[in-house]
């Protein structure tokens, strides 16, 4: 861990300046450059409230204080914290549990019964409470690792307010394709001279290979699913605000990753409306070989549960596996009515077995809307290029029969849901 000491003061210091603070706090030091002095050498932090009681009218928490060891907790009457969203948090959390109990014993409390707070908690209840907060730590703590890691505007928001559960564990949050073994990317070697991509479709990159731009002056998608979009590329002479620059310029939108309540796992929604045919994320993962992917699929298979997606536009070579390494999409869940469609997508890179895999948005997407796209999308031939591509989620890497693997029950809640994932 990095070390330093500040100018003037005698205490080790760490990175995190709040730390700092509460270390000099602890030490009973003094420490200008922090803003530590003798007003507010006493000042402490509320870190979470782990149980309550009410003696008479007097309400009463007992506060874990942040920088100190569980032992130094102690009862505080509720006129002395300032900590209005924690006590909010601390609320919320336990009329949760409350209902939640009420609802397993076969009972429909009132929300009025629900709110009134027990005398006194039992050690249960205060456990629970106690779990939740320490989770939410978690939580934050992955949430800002997510959003230091992602290289696009876009912010990251993460929520559980479901379980327990906590960050997944073993995943590494990445913002491009990691190359796996036996995989070899060859960057491209020419780029468009257009002044005007826009207008001389012709010469630009798309018109290279027979195919029209595929966007339209807002950057929506234009072109019919199973077409490919070639973008403009780094050697080509227009600049960052050409209209065929998009997929490349990552994520534009707020997320937020959130525990789902009818047992989906994790899920992704927008914070942001989302236009129709807008470009919303791409499918980011490792790229390995389909024999590579074929050993992986039927140990998934075996769980489960699966994120490998066969690059398959002209044959069948790799896979992407978004399992341990991948961006945002990993979280997204499968549904038989999906509000987002794959495109191929090329551009630093024209080797056709090595697409990039681009989710647009079918329809406009309402804020808070989640995310979701069929893990069994087949694309309806519109000529004999667009045959090419037959994205199939969730076979990937494993041929044979559908029959011969584990069934896993959808459930999206669609009208025309399949029943089953594959």
């Amino acid at each position: 861990m990095y070390v330093q000491r500040l100018h003037g003061c005698s205490v080790q210091c760490l990175s995190s300046e709040s730390h700092l603070q509460e270390l000099c706090r602890i030490e009973h030091v003094c420490c200008a450059p922090l803003g530590v002095n003798r007003k507010n050498i006493c000042n402490f932090e509320v870190e979470y409230l782990c149980d309550y009681k009410r003696i008479q009218d007097e309400e009463l928490y007992l506060v874990k204080w942040k920088g100190y060891p569980d032992s130094d907790c102690s009862w505080e009457p509720r006129h002395h914290l300032k900590c209005f969203n924690l006590l909010k948090q601390f609320h919320r959390d336990l009329e949760r549990e409350l209902l939640r109990r009420a609802k397993a014993a076969g009972n429909t409390p009132s929300r009025k019964s629900i709110a009134r707070c027990p005398r006194r908690l039992d050690s249960s209840l205060s456990h629970h409470v106690v779990l939740k907060a320490k989770q939410r730590q978690r939580l934050r703590m992955w949430e800002q690792k997510l959003n230091n890691k992602h290289a696009h505007p876009g912010f990251i928001l993460v929520e559980n307010e479901v379980d327990l559960e906590g960050p997944p564990k073993d995943f590494v949050y990445i913002n491009q394709y990691k190359v796996g073994e036996g995989v070899t990317i060859t960057q491209s070697a020419v780029g468009c001279k257009c002044r005007d991509c826009f207008t001389d479709e012709g010469g630009c990159c798309p018109g290279g290979f027979q195919h029209k731009l595929a966007y339209n002056e807002y950057g929506q998608v234009k072109v019919k699913p199973g077409f490919p979009i070639y973008e403009c590329n780094s050697l080509c002479r227009c600049g960052p605000s050409c209209p065929n620059r998009v997929v490349q310029k990552g994520i534009q939108y707020k997320f937020c990753i959130f525990r789902t309540s009818d047992g989906r796992g994790w899920g992704v929604r927008t914070l942001e409306k989302i236009r129709k045919n807008s470009f919303v994320m791409e499918y980011v993962g490792e790229i390995i070989t389909s024999d590579e992917a074929e050993r992986r699929g039927h140990i998934y298979d075996r769980q489960g549960a699966t994120y490998l997606f066969d690059l398959d536009y002209v044959e069948d070579v790799y896979t992407v596996d978004a399992a341990r390494y991948g961006n945002i999409s990993h979280f997204v869940n499968h549904s038989c009515k999906p509000n987002l469609q794959v495109y191929n997508v090329f551009i630093d890179n024209q080797d056709e077995r090595l697409p990039r895999i681009a989710f647009f948005s079918t329809r406009t997407i309402r804020t808070g809307e989640e995310l979701t796209f069929d893990y069994n999308m087949q694309v309806d031939p519109v000529d004999v290029e667009s045959t090419k591509m037959d994205s199939n989620f969730g076979l990937a890497g494993l041929p044979g029969s559908p029959k011969k693997r584990i069934r896993v029950e959808c459930k999206c809640g669609a009208a025309q849901c399949r029943k089953y994932l594959f």
